[in-house]
């Protein structure tokens, strides 16, 4: 059922894109500030107490209609695992950008490319040169799979094999969210300490998965050279195992010091390739396909292997 589930998922968002999707993530926002307002102390055992309520809650919920529809019948039960995908994972999530971002570069327009890539980044990204647009759109992409798709599906399997349905792509959906919207703490405000902990332990398998589908679907040896060596010295180390294997994998170099906000940011470098060019991007995309493709299959053998046991 879980195979299943996640090719029906992907291809009815390929069909049939989420468009309110940025509604979903305005409810999420009003949701995760409903919880700070109420919690938000400063304290760590208060982020604690909120995390664990606002995830409890709909954990709860999508299990027990899970489990109702399960008993009515499976193919029930399937439609909702289905739809609880379609809502938490897919490439459209951040595919358009990239998209655009790319069609824009091959136009020539700097100026769109730009704007776009500041759009999704959130930070200014005008003093860019196309080489630094075309490299920091990878970055975004190969982490944004990751966050979309690659530890949805882990923590979904996960859970769907513990007989809880579809409860894990939520879980990962939320721990990411919660992480990154009660990062920005005024000093000496651990509230947020709780939730990033918490979204550690939750992609510690899945970034170690992507790495290491990264390193078998593209350069072996560059992406397990980039891993051990680099990833550790990237600000946010997790995010520095996928781009370092990522940008092993491919055969480039990802980081570098960059014009962000009007500000120089230093990035260290990962990867021992070649210098980003435009023409990147499309092996970057095809990389995080190439990926998703070996993931599927290896499901569909353990799939089988499960069915002949």
């Amino acid at each position: 059922m879980s195979l299943l589930s996640l090719i029906a998922a992907l291809l009815l968002e390929q069909l049939h894109p989420l468009s309110s999707r940025k509604y979903l993530l305005t409810w999420l926002g009003d949701y995760a500030q409903y919880f700070q307002d109420r919690f938000d102390a400063g304290e760590r055992s208060h982020g604690r107490i909120a995390w664990l309520l606002a995830v409890l809650l709909p954990f709860i919920t999508i299990w027990a209609v899970y489990s109702i529809l399960f008993a009515k019948h499976p193919v029930f039960a399937w439609a909702f695992s289905v739809l609880v995908l379609y809502l938490t994972m897919g490439f459209r999530q951040f595919s358009h950008y990239f998209t655009d971002i790319n069609l824009a570069l091959q136009d020539n327009d700097l100026h769109q490319a730009r704007t776009l890539l500041s759009e999704w980044t959130g930070k200014s990204c005008h003093d860019l040169n196309p080489q630094e647009v075309a490299r920091l759109t990878i970055e975004q992409a190969l982490l944004a799979s990751h966050r979309h798709v690659f530890g949805v599906i882990v923590w979904f399997v996960i859970f769907m094999v513990l007989g809880m349905g579809p409860v894990g792509a939520m879980l990962y959906r939320l721990s990411t969210f919660f992480s990154a919207r009660w990062k920005d703490q005024e000093a000496g405000n651990d509230f947020g300490t709780f939730a990033q902990q918490m979204c550690r332990i939750l992609e510690w398998l899945p970034i170690r998965l992507t790495a290491s589908s990264f390193a078998i679907v593209g350069n072996f040896e560059d992406t397990i050279y980039s891993w051990r060596t680099q990833a550790a010295e990237w600000p946010e180390p997790d995010e520095g195992i996928v781009l370092a294997s990522g940008a092993g994998a491919l055969g480039i170099k990802l980081g570098q010091t960059l014009v962000l906000d009007d500000q120089p940011v230093y990035r260290p470098d990962l990867g021992s390739g070649e210098e980003v060019d435009t023409e990147h991007m499309q092996s970057a995309i095809g990389l995080v396909w190439r990926t998703l493709v070996f993931w599927l299959l290896m499901l569909l053998l353990l799939t089988g292997a499960h069915l002949l046991g």
